[in-house]
């Protein structure tokens, strides 16, 4: 008896049947396209694209099922990987090959996202999340199998009640998900490090287009981003409104860079280097706890954007703030007292009375310094001259950073001692 493994011993090759599945949905999806749907009715619309959406995710799991399979076709053509037979054969360029390559090797590990996509319940985007996701828990030496386990069941329960970037937001945190008590504080060492690395990474650049135009190109931490983009909307918005009222409409994001024109043109010089003026109004949700700790969390604004609590002291220090504060039962201790900048004619003072920045080992002049509150707002500080002192941007940040401590000297300067 042949073991031939290519042929149906019933007598039925199985490759004309694949022939003959493939065929078949070829021809439904041509037939489909004949119709207009100009003319379809508006359930018939939402229930094609609500099918299509599943559909999609079953061709993407059929797709990559085959690419975790197909090392066979690099031994037969000669390619160096199936990434090389897809550029030569399908000319789809290496770079997409290969992740997709990839993504079809992390998918064929993880037994509930495979699942999930042939299903059609977990789309290819959010597939892609997971399986980073999981990737990481899987890095993470304090994760154990059962970690890895419980989290790619509650990212693919996820996958159908959020968006692909929601659900991004949750695989960051997931091992909180899974066990809070054991891994709260890995999560605000890992937000730690990612605003520092935030920090390293910002940037800004401008070139000139030679017709009347400049190209700005930044990157800055999410938490400067969430003020910018609330400052631009509250001055968008109005002329948003105003536009539409007249019959008119204009792109959105020409006028958010309207809005950033005008907060440039009408920034009040007098009042550099303060802060770079009024910082907009924030909310910042944390724990008591949280407060008080060094390696704590909050969320910034209405989004759940997590940051550190030592990020969000220093925010303190530069915005208005409107805290809300959790107690041990997330109930609301506060909500309401507004945290206010150092009035023009204080920081004028604090100029004449300290000329530079405060830090032991610093001489920056005072036009490039900040006004920090000595004793927190979270801890009662008031802002008034005797609890503030000039610090520049970078010792400001460093007071703030739990990986240092400090002291004030006798002849009020601030002396640094790095944690071992």
């Amino acid at each position: 008896m042949s073991l031939d493994g290519s042929i149906d011993h019933w007598g039925i090759n199985p490759a004309d049947a694949i022939d003959a599945e493939l065929a078949a949905i070829e021809s439904s999806l041509d037939t489909l396209l004949t119709r207009d749907p100009a003319y379809w009715r508006t359930s018939q619309k939402k229930t094609a694209l609500e099918r299509i959406e599943r559909l999609q995710a079953k061709q993407a799991a059929l797709k990559l099922r085959i690419l975790a399979a197909a090392g066979d076709i690099a031994e037969e053509t000669g390619a160096k990987d199936v990434s090389g037979w897809m550029l030569t054969e399908l000319l789809v360029d290496k770079k997409t090959g290969r992740a997709e390559v990839k993504f079809a090797a992390a998918v064929s590990r993880y037994e509930l996202v495979a699942a999930g996509l042939a299903e059609g319940v977990v789309s290819q985007d959010k597939a892609r999340v997971i399986t980073k996701a999981l990737e990481a828990v899987e890095a993470d030496p304090a994760a154990s199998r059962e970690d890895l386990l419980l989290a790619e069941k509650l990212l693919v329960d996820y996958a159908t009640q959020m968006t692909a970037e929601d659900l991004k937001n949750v695989g960051k945190r997931i091992l909180f998900e899974v066990d809070p008590e054991r891994f709260e504080t890995a999560e605000a060492k890992a937000l730690q490090r990612e605003e520092e690395a935030a920090q390293r990474r910002t940037f800004f650049q401008s070139r000139a287009n030679g017709d009347g135009t400049v190209d700005i190109h930044a990157r800055v931490s999410t938490a400067v981003a969430i003020r910018l983009r609330t400052i631009l909307d509250s001055l968008a918005q109005p002329r948003k409104l105003s536009a539409e009222d007249k019959g008119r409409k204009a792109p959105y994001d020409r006028l958010l860079g309207q809005a950033f024109a005008r907060i440039i043109e009408t920034y009040d010089v007098d009042q550099l280097p303060r802060h770079g003026g009024h910082a907009t109004t924030v909310f910042i949700t944390m724990s008591v706890e949280d407060l008080r700790n060094d390696l704590g969390t909050a969320a910034l604004g209405f989004d759940g954007d997590q940051i550190t609590a030592a990020e969000a002291r220093r925010i303190a220090c530069n915005a208005d703030l409107i805290p809300v504060v959790l107690g041990t039962d997330s109930e609301i201790l506060d909500f309401g007292r507004s945290i206010r900048l150092a009035h023009p004619v204080q920081h004028r003072a604090l100029r004449l009375r300290d000329k530079c920045c405060q830090a032991e080992d610093c001489d920056a002049p005072a036009a490039w310094t900040e006004a920090h509150h000595l004793k927190p707002w979270s801890a009662g500080g008031r802002t008034d001259l005797a609890n503030m002192v000039l610090l520049c941007p970078s010792d400001h940040r460093r007071i703030h950073d739990p990986d240092y401590t400090h002291e004030r000297l006798p002849d009020g300067r601030i002396r640094f001692t790095h944690r071992i």
